[in-house]
Parts: C-alpha cells; sequence; structure tokens
C-alpha cells in the first residue's frame, strides 16, 4: 500500500482556522460505508439518524494546556516543549523544538523559574523525556504557563481554550482534542438520552500520534506511536449487551473507535474493563470487530486516520466522499465538519 493513495487535493481555504460560535451547527455529512451514497445534513440533526438501543461511545479525555515556551538556564536559548505522555514520578515524555539545543541534565526555566524541567533522555524526531521540577499542584502551573496544544495547520489564536474540548471532557491527559466530540452540546446528549440512545466513555489520551506525519512511502512500514486507554466495567458490560442483541455501536471520533477495536480485537470480539497502551494501526483489510459506524471529521491527505476510514468505508467510497466534501465547502480537520460513516 502506498501512501500517495490516501492523497488529496485540499484547497488552503477548507481548512477551519475557528470553532464555530454554535458546536453544533457544523455540516454533517452522512456516507453509507457499503454502497458510498452521500447525503448532507446540520450536525444538530445527527439525532434523526440514531436509534432508540444504539450505543454512542465518547473519548472523555481532557486536553491539558501542553504547549510550553521557555528558555535554556545557561545559554537563554529559546526552547519549546510540548507534553505528551505522563510517565510517573514527574517525568515526562515531549516534543522538543530544537531538539539540537538539548542535551543530557539541560534545564529549561518556564514562567521565571515557575516551573524548571531537566533533560533525562534524547530519542529520536524531537522526542525527550523531561523531569518536572516545581512546587505546588502541576496541573495549576500548566493554566497560568501553558497553552492548548493547537495543530500546526492551525493559525489563528484561540480566543476561548474551552473550545478546544468536548464539553464532557473530564480526565486529563492529552495532547489534543479528540475533534469529532467538539460538535456535540449538552442539549443535544441530552436530546439523544431521551430518545432512547445510550451514551458510554472511554478514555484515550491523545499523543504523539496527532501530530506525527506518516514518512514512509509504503503504508505498513510505519509505526504507530502508543497511547494510553481506559475501558471500565459499566462501558464493556453495555457494549457487549448490545452485541449480543444485534444493537449498532457507533464510536465518536477515531480516537475512541481505536479504544474500541483494540479491546473487541484482543478478546474475540468481546469487550472488557482494562486499561494499557495502543498503538494499534487500522488501514485498509482490518477487521472490525467492535464497531458498526463511526462519527468523525474530514483528516489530513495521507495521515492514518485517512486509513482508518478507508479501512472502514473504502479507499474509494472515502476519497469520493471528500471531493464532494470540498466542492460542498465543508471545512476540515480539528474545527471543521462532521462526516457520519454508517
Amino acid at each position: 500500500m502506498n501512501i500517495n493513495d490516501f492523497d488529496y487535493d485540499l484547497p488552503e481555504n477548507l481548512i477551519a482556522q475557528t470553532p464555530l460560535e454554535n458546536r453544533s451547527d457544523s455540516k454533517l455529512m452522512l456516507l453509507n460505508k457499503n454502497s458510498g451514497e452521500v447525503n448532507h445534513d446540520k450536525f444538530y440533526n445527527i439525532i434523526n439518524y440514531l436509534n432508540k438501543g444504539d450505543v454512542l461511545v465518547l473519548n472523555d479525555t481532557k486536553v491539558i494546556p501542553a504547549r510550553l515556551i521557555g528558555e535554556k538556564i545557561d545559554t537563554h536559548a529559546h526552547i519549546e516543549l510540548l507534553l505528551l505522555n505522563d510517565l510517573g514520578n514527574d517525568e515526562w515524555e515531549c516534543l522538543s523544538k530544537p531538539q539540537k539545543r538539548l542535551h543530557l541534565d539541560t534545564i529549561i526555566s518556564f514562567g521565571d523559574g515557575l516551573l524548571k524541567a531537566s533533560v533525562t533522555k534524547i530519542l529520536n524526531d524531537g522526542i525527550v523525556h523531561v523531569k518536572l521540577i516545581y512546587q505546588g499542584i502541576l496541573m495549576e502551573i500548566l493554566d497560568k504557563l501553558g497553552t492548548m496544544p493547537l495543530p500546526p495547520y492551525i493559525h489563528e489564536k484561540l480566543k476561548d481554550k474551552d473550545r478546544y474540548q468536548t464539553v464532557y471532557a473530564k480526565n486529563l491527559g492529552s495532547a489534543a482534542a479528540p475533534t469529532a466530540g467538539l460538535h456535540f452540546t449538552k442539549e443535544l446528549l441530552e436530546a439523544l438520552e431521551n430518545k432512547g440512545v445510550i451514551i458510554k466513555y472511554v478514555t484515550l489520551h491523545v499523543g504523539l500520534g496527532t501530530f506525527r506525519p506518516v514518512m514512509e512511502e509504503n503504508v505498513l512500514d510505519h509505526k504507530m506511536h502508543s497511547e494510553f486507554y481506559i475501558m471500565n466495567e459499566d462501558t464493556a458490560n453495555t457494549l457487549n449487551l448490545a452485541k449480543e442483541e444485534h444493537r449498532k455501536i457507533y464510536a465518536v471520533g477515531t480516537t475512541s473507535c481505536r479504544t474500541l477495536e483494540t479491546i473487541a480485537s484482543k478478546n474475540n470480539g468481546k469487550f472488557i474493563a482494562t486499561s494499557g497502551n495502543t498503538d494499534i494501526f487500522i488501514y485498509p483489510g482490518y477487521e472490525f470487530r467492535g464497531i458498526d459506524g463511526l462519527i468523525t471529521n474530514f483528516h489530513l491527505p495521507k495521515s492514518t486516520l485517512v486509513m482508518l476510514v478507508s479501512a472502514l468505508a473504502g479507499r474509494e467510497n472515502i476519497l469520493n466522499a471528500y471531493k464532494i466534501a470540498i466542492m460542498n465547502n465543508y471545512r476540515f480537520f480539528s474545527f471543521g465538519d462532521a462526516m457520519f460513516i454508517r
């Protein structure tokens, strides 16, 4: 499989730079995963396409203000760190820029020393491990010093940092938002539950995979970065019952999808209460064991996420749907419009 098989031309003006004023006003493309048929609606009408007894699974991770800009204590050179994974004991895996300025035991200061980071390990592709040094509560310090780690294709400043969080975000730990969930309002979730749609949550802390393009020409040579996930017993039991009763399971976002598929593929199509790290890579030819459909955004060309949706709906169907989206001025990527593959 060649990376160019998952490429498409996107006019730059269709990359959404800011969120819509009302979350659920975004466009909704409906894609039949078998026939490739495409229809159009508004996201607030998603309720019309979900039935009583369907299970909607959302990722309740919460983005931390993980982007830090500081300086080396010895040379005052500017360094940027993006906190990716909490390794425990105040040690973090980070994406650094520029990495070439960092050495073992380099100390970086943020906010006039309110937070310091000592480099403990240097890996490839900008990745370093650091030990954080501070007094008090780390998340309070990050609220003061850090900024939301918006993807590099967003150039506008985010006026309200809560707009890069889902309304149900709860468990701190992500370096990026699970953006398919940004379309939901509390009122829409309540209306879905009133209709009889069952809403359950998993947690997957979004990490480096979001920021890393596929560099290999042969897709199969790409190595996914590992991300931490949790499924509780209530969610597992609800999903197993839905499967037994042949009710539909829909993932909201590729992160929820990857969590469900990780667990189902390890347990013969069943769900269990579990946690761990997943580096599951879903591309065409993959047999889905956990989900029946997916609510998702429109993804970057040549990305692992385009490959994932191509695995679910077929590469030609996806590329055709993306072509139609461009013709109809859909907004793309994190703050863009939505697609429901079913």
